[in-house]
């Protein structure tokens, strides 16, 4: 069944159902499942990619980031489903999605998502990003910007030359990025946290959440599953040794023309307003009063103003 004529099949509550898969990718697709909502898998761009979709209305493509998969949305996703058709997917190298050698540079990241909205039959989409996945988002509007009707961008932009000037020993009192440089590093993360990856978890919530509770006991469950294998953490990787030719990228894109939301963490909030008008034709951006995990530490907040913004 296309994903058109499934619009009219898979609403909001009509219960959960598996596309064909084998292995832990498929067990624990089953495992996070949310009512109302169906996995899928699609072969695009020489990569099969898992998404979840549900609702019907507008499409609404919802990327995550890391170290999540598209879990990270699920308390928002009910909400969004009420106005929009949602497809939260994960990215190349994430959860459910395959974890190829390579392509893990935003451009081809977005190229895989532009490769699978064509494939479910939509010529224009929204699309929101949170962190990694905010990257990918930045890079489909500005790859694609005739396929693009709006874009929110959370927590994070395209990554740029200021990169090169983030400390790796930051002065007393300012928070370290540390993570950029370790998952850089060849071989070593594999090492150290295949089998362990729940100790990386607990300590990013504790140290950049405002509300650590907020990413529950069971959500630390799936995201500790998803990244426990030596593949999957290379893939995580992956992203961030791609940053040197996203950055070679970001330098050739022309400023955004679709319509863009920055949503901010409270600490990040200055430096979005800051820079977002920079990059983008037509931008506002709205501060959540959260630390980074913006859906999960304020759903209702994020859900709403997705909401108007998409509307």
């Amino acid at each position: 069944m296309s994903e058109l004529s499934r619009r009219g099949v898979f609403a909001l509550g009509a219960g959960v159902a598996l596309g064909a898969s084998t292995g832990a990718a498929a067990a624990d697709s089953r495992e996070a499942s949310l009512p109302g909502f169906q996995h899928n898998y699609a072969q695009v761009n020489g990569v099969r990619l898992h998404y979840v979709t549900g609702g019907r209305g507008e499409p609404l493509v919802l990327l995550p980031g890391w170290p999540q998969t598209w879990w990270e949305y699920h308390k928002i996703m009910p909400a969004l489903a009420t106005k929009f058709r949602v497809i939260a997917v994960d990215l190349r190298g994430m959860g459910g999605s395959e974890k190829p050698a390579g392509g893990y540079d935003k451009k081809t990241m977005a190229t895989d998502i532009h490769e699978l909205v064509r494939k479910l039959g939509y010529e224009k989409v929204g699309v929101a990003g949170h962190d990694i996945g905010s990257q990918v988002a930045f890079s489909f509007a500005a790859n694609f910007p005739a396929a693009t009707r709006k874009v929110a961008l959370m927590d994070v932009l395209h990554p740029d030359e200021g990169y090169y000037q983030i400390p790796l020993l930051p002065p007393p009192g300012q928070f370290s990025l540390w993570w950029f440089a370790f998952n850089q590093v060849q071989t070593l993360p594999e090492q150290l946290l295949a089998g362990r990856f729940r100790f990386l978890l607990d300590w990013l919530f504790a140290n950049t959440a405002f509300n650590p509770d907020a990413i529950d006991e069971r959500s630390r469950q799936i995201y500790a599953r998803a990244y426990n294998s030596p593949d999957a953490i290379r893939a995580g990787n992956g992203w961030y040794k791609a940053f040197h030719q996203d950055i070679a990228d970001g330098k050739t894109y022309a400023k955004l023309t679709p319509p863009v939301l920055g949503l901010a963490s409270v600490l990040s909030y200055d430096q979005m307003v800051a820079a977002l008008p920079n990059v983008a034709t037509d931008s506002k951006v709205v501060a959540i009063n959260a630390g980074h995990w913006l859906s999960e530490e304020q759903p209702d907040a994020v859900a709403r103003e997705l909401t108007e913004f998409f509307g």
